[in-house]
């Protein structure tokens, strides 16, 4: 099919979630009612136009002209191609389900039509990333995208918990964009272009030095995209948005783009750059690992778990495998989204049917028991959950494992330091494994801790949030990416995506399973024990309420990894205008006072004093000569004689 053919889908792709996103804002609240279905219905077309346009094995590139800088043409592109094909549905088809989701789910909110034509702005900016053919066109799309999730997250701008989260989402992703934009300048300065197809031609003519550092820059955009440390304290207050909002940023969305821009570059990734990408990812796959295990907020313990996913996917572009990182982007896609929907069905579940602002329906130490009032959240959650914590005939364990493996085949090519990150890798799994039973165990299992509240009843979602659900959960089981559920290069996906069997290490998915059962094992262990998970019941206010078993108010990390750098940065610069500036300016100061007495001085008896002699001189000699002015003779005669006697001794000395 000619490019030109694809003018057509490229516009009806990018024109029809603006144009309703315009008509939306717009339009106000009377359109209230419709907009949700407005939405859907839009959505759906686009999800239509991506499948019928599919064409992965050509290359399709759209592209005009933009503007002139200098005799350097600068050109708008597009690209289709099968990382397009791939992404396209799966935007759109994760977005469609939350769409549906959220009119049951927000269908008492007042602003319904500015929440669905903030979507429709997101899911704009989404697919102008997926459709770019060069950096800067994506840097655009790039921006609008960081703009879209700063309306959602602080969707509740009454509140001022959801309009910190916004800001601080607004902030730490410039700062990554800000590295995004100077890399996109160098490349600029180097090659004179950001096209894909110009880079994977021309990216040879750059040194490696100054490719690393290209490399890093771009990387920054994804660090703060996709949450990567240090840029990753976003992520976790985004949840103080509503949770369709967070099925979304964290499944298809926002954090996609990241590491959809480093399968884009990964030609332009040097050995060197790859290793700080691995490590940057392994640090935040490790953290978001171990604070999903401390948190107690629903939402936030699936945030920490999309941190640490996303550290596991950049670790394996690192490994220069981003294939396996594509691969494990569509399988969270789906099982992450369908978590955030199912937690969003128990919140809705046992939110209080009264105002009782002592009741938190977030906090995991106020539920229980839920597996019989919830069977089919339960059922979702517990499909979703296993698919997370990589059990097998899940497809979170074939991504996994595809990665796993890379990381050791990697591993084996670089030496013994380098099964560091395999080690850890698998460490990590474990500890998902941990705080996915912990969550499930605290959700639907043991004490209904619910009780305490007598408003709250909880009851099944209705039909419009569990359909996305269960779809999505059904979506999570292996035979969609692969007839084998224990090798996952064998499937259709990844020879879909170019992922090719290098080797197969058959004794990587039982050491995975393992450690996976080990972990679920212990959580059990903890989770029958008298002292469940640290929660402490011993002293308590009435029968039913315990005083300081858990605090009612949702609990907010400090996140002290991303700001003990800035708290030591902050020291330093006090210390340095301490004792450097303020020293400095103290000296001018004191140096000033002491240069002003010595003027003083000068001007008091150097000054002062000069014009005083002079004074003086003048007129001492003018009362000298006073006292021969006196209109005696004998005085003129006495002036006379002195005078010429005085000019003869002149002119006998001359």
């Amino acid at each position: 099919m000619p490019d030109r053919a694809y003018f057509l889908p490229a516009f009806l792709l990018l024109g029809l979630p603006f144009l309703v996103f315009l008509m939306l804002w717009s339009g106000g609240k009377r359109l209230n009612k419709s907009a949700g279905w407005i939405g859907v219905i839009i959505t759906a077309a686009g999800l239509f136009v991506s499948v019928l346009f599919s064409d992965p094995d050509v290359l399709h590139i759209v592209r005009f002209t933009w503007l002139h800088i200098g005799n350097t043409p600068i050109e708008i592109s597009f690209r289709f191609d099968t990382l397009t094909c791939v992404m396209l549905i799966v935007v759109h088809f994760v977005a469609l389900l939350v769409q549906i989701y959220s009119i049951s789910y927000l269908h008492h909110d007042e602003n319904l039509h500015r929440y669905f034509a903030f979507i429709q702005l997101f899911l704009f900016s989404m697919i102008g990333i997926v459709l770019s053919g060069s950096l800067l066109v994506m840097y655009i799309f790039w921006e609008l995208v960081g703009l879209s999730s700063y309306l959602l997250i602080g969707f509740w701008y009454h509140k001022p918990r959801p309009v910190w989260a916004a800001q601080k989402a607004f902030v730490l992703n410039r700062i990554g964009d800000a590295a995004f934009l100077a890399g996109i300048l160098m490349l600029f300065y180097y090659i004179g272009s950001t096209d894909f197809e110009v880079l994977s031609v021309t990216v040879d003519s750059i040194s490696p030095g100054i490719l690393t550092a290209i490399g890093l820059c771009l990387f920054g955009g994804c660090m703060g995209k996709s949450a990567q440390f240090p840029l990753s304290g976003w992520l976790p207050d985004a949840m103080e948005g509503p949770t369709p909002v967070s099925a979304l940023i964290h499944a298809a969305t926002m954090v996609a783009a990241g590491i959809f821009l480093l399968a884009r570059i990964s030609f332009l990734l040097t050995f060197d750059a790859r290793i700080g990408i691995a490590v940057i990812g392994t640090i935040t796959m490790l953290i978001g690992a171990v604070k999903a295990t401390q948190v107690w907020d629903i939402k936030r313990v699936l945030a920490y778990s999309t941190m640490s996913q996303l550290g596991l996917m950049v670790l394996a572009v690192g490994m220069g495998s981003w294939q396996t990182a594509f691969f494990h982007l569509t399988t969270h896609a789906f099982f992450k989204a369908g978590l955030f929907l199912s937690a969003g069905s128990v919140i809705h579940a046992i939110t209080p049917s009264e105002n009782d602002s002592a009741f938190d329906p977030q906090d995991m130490r106020t539920m229980g028991g839920l597996r019989k009032a919830l069977p089919i959240t339960f059922i979702c959650f517990i499909i979703c959950s296993s698919a997370l914590a990589g059990l097998p005939f899940f497809s979170g364990f074939l991504s996994k494992d595809a990665i796993i493996t890379e990381s050791f085949l990697w591993a084996a090519e670089h030496g013994p330091l380098a099964y560091i990150f395999p080690i850890v890798t698998i460490f990590s799994a474990g500890l998902t494994a941990y705080y996915m039973t912990r969550q499930v165990w605290l959700i639907f299992f043991g004490e209904k801790r619910y009780g305490i509240s007598k408003s709250v009843h909880p009851h099944e979602s209705p039909l419009l949030m569990y359909g996305p659900m269960l779809l999505l959960a059904g979506l999570s089981v292996f035979v969609w990416f692969s007839w084998n559920p224990f090798n996952a290069v064998s499937g259709w996906f990844p020879s879909f995506i170019g992922l090719s069997e290098s080797a197969h290490l058959i004794w990587v998915p039982f050491v995975a399973t393992g450690i996976t059962f080990i972990a679920i094992f212990l959580a059990y262990r903890q989770a029958t024990s008298e002292n469940p998970f640290g929660i402490n019941w011993e002293t308590q206010s009435t029968p039913e309420m315990p005083k300081q078993g858990f605090s009612w108010l949702r609990e907010y990390s400090n996140e002290k990894y991303f700001l003990v750098p800035f708290s030591f940065i902050a020291d330093l610069s006090k210390r340095f205008e301490k004792h450097v500036i303020d020293a400095f300016v103290d000296f001018i100061a004191k140096g000033s006072v002491v240069a002003a007495h010595l003027v003083s001085w000068g001007d008091r008896n150097v000054v002062d004093g000069g014009v005083k002699l002079t004074v003086f001189s003048i007129r001492t000699a003018g009362q000298a000569v006073r006292g021969l002015q006196n209109g005696k003779i004998q005085s003129y005669f006495l002036v006379t004689v002195v005078g010429v006697f005085l000019l003869i001794l002149w002119l006998v000395s001359v």
